[in-house]
């Protein structure tokens, strides 16, 4: 039974729906998963089936425009040339002719896309002993302050202690917004003056971290992407902070992509790895693009995990990424 068919079984029968209710209201994360992907299920997903019923046959005809439908969302082009050429090679050894037989294998293969030779893990590795330090880093403009507050309040609902640290100090406007978040969230929060030194609020933060026995520390930073040089000065000097008072810090580094901005988005994140270690992705406003397939080209072309991905404004509509909901809300019209 190939991906495509689990994803029916696990997804559609009465007995797991009553099965995944009682497992953490994943139920419900489904549903979040089917609204927020709608506008890629309408554009991506309808074209497929359009081509699936367009043609009744597989040709060179039927794979140039799979390829055209591909690229248009945001798989990115070298992805889709290794996948096509995988396609074609399936088709010709298992003699496939019929387009409609082909749509659940091109689902199989966009899993494959993802999970690769290993599952990269969305998982954040909390620490035993002290607080888990998590950068977040991404331009201005991608909803950063906004998503780490939505993870603050996923955070406190997991039961867990939450310090949110304002180390964008040079944006106007930054320092503020987080602390009226940290309120609205039920977090606790860090921070000083707009103009201060970045690294020492850090140090300040971690220091009341590991004073009050926080679990999770959460730091906001600068967006400055134009001098390069100088944001890996910043974000160099704050690791060295972290690290000198709270052991393994920081434990991650999240970048913060809008999906919208498409492979624009990826050349931000290619950009920040060059001048720090970004450990995963928080992809927000996937609710927002009709390119549900930067999620794959992510993988692809960055081979990190996305570990967060923003499917609404709410904020029970940030959700830990999980490949089979996010392949089921995208493809379920053709299940």
């Amino acid at each position: 039974m190939g991906f495509f068919n689990k994803l029916k079984n696990m997804f559609q029968s009465d007995k797991q729906e009553e099965n995944i209710k009682t497992e953490n209201d994943a139920i419900e994360e489904v549903k979040v998963y089917e609204k927020g992907l709608s506008k890629s299920r309408e554009g991506f997903v309808s074209k497929l089936a359009n081509l699936t019923n367009k043609y009744r046959t597989i040709n060179d005809d039927y794979f140039d425009e799979l390829e055209e439908i591909l690229i248009m969302a945001d798989i990115g082009v070298n992805t889709v040339m290794d996948f096509i050429d995988r396609l074609k090679d399936r088709v010709a050894k298992e003699k496939i002719t019929d387009p409609e037989l082909l749509k659940e294998i091109i689902v199989d293969e966009l899993f494959i896309i993802y999970v690769g030779d290993e599952v990269l893990s969305s998982k954040i590795t909390y620490q035993e002993n002290g607080p888990t330090v998590i950068l977040f880093v991404g331009v201005n403009g991608v909803g950063k302050t906004t998503t780490i507050a939505k993870i603050a309040w996923r955070m406190k609902q997991e039961g867990k202690k939450v310090l949110l640290v304002a180390a964008d100090t040079f944006r106007a406007g930054a320092v503020e917004q987080l602390r009226l978040w940290s309120e609205r969230v039920g977090a606790s929060f860090y921070g000083k003056d707009e103009g201060s030194d970045p690294a020492s609020v850090v140090f300040d933060g971690c220091q009341m971290a590991k004073d009050e026995n926080f679990d999770v520390v959460l730091v906001d930073t600068a967006g400055r992407l134009q001098n390069k040089v100088n944001l890996m000065k910043e974000l160099e000097k704050m690791n060295k902070v972290i690290g000198g008072i709270i052991s393994g810090g920081p434990h991650e580094t999240l970048l913060v992509i809008d999906a919208t901005t498409g492979q624009n988005g990826i050349s931000q994140a290619k950009a920040f790895q060059e001048i720090t270690d970004i450990t995963g992705i928080v992809l927000t406003k996937l609710d927002g693009t009709a390119k549900g397939g930067i999620v794959l080209a992510i993988k692809e072309q960055l081979d990190l995990p996305v570990k967060y991905i923003g499917l609404g404004e709410a904020k029970e509509d940030l959700q830990v990424f999980d490949i089979e909901k996010y392949i089921y809300g995208l493809f379920k019209d053709m299940m």
